[in-house]
């Protein structure tokens, strides 16, 4: 896990899209859950707001896939 400060206001998702590479696969979820009280801040953090990054686990390939249709 890293820690960071946030520098401007922004929005949780991009900032984890930013930080993590992806806002998806769990990740803000992640984040909300590593630290305690963020979601309490709302879908905008505000700057000077040190947050810890966690690591997000590699997800499992998957050899199956779903058609649409199906």
């Amino acid at each position: 896990m890293t820690r960071y400060l946030v520098t401007r206001d922004i929005r949780l998702d991009q900032l984890v899209d930013v930080l993590m590479g992806t806002a998806g696969n769990g990740a803000v979820e992640a984040v909300v859950t590593a630290n305690p009280g963020l979601a309490a801040l709302g879908p905008v953090i505000p700057a000077g707001t040190a947050i810890v990054v966690p690591e997000l686990p590699a997800a499992a390939p998957s050899s199956a896939y779903v058609r649409a249709w199906e």
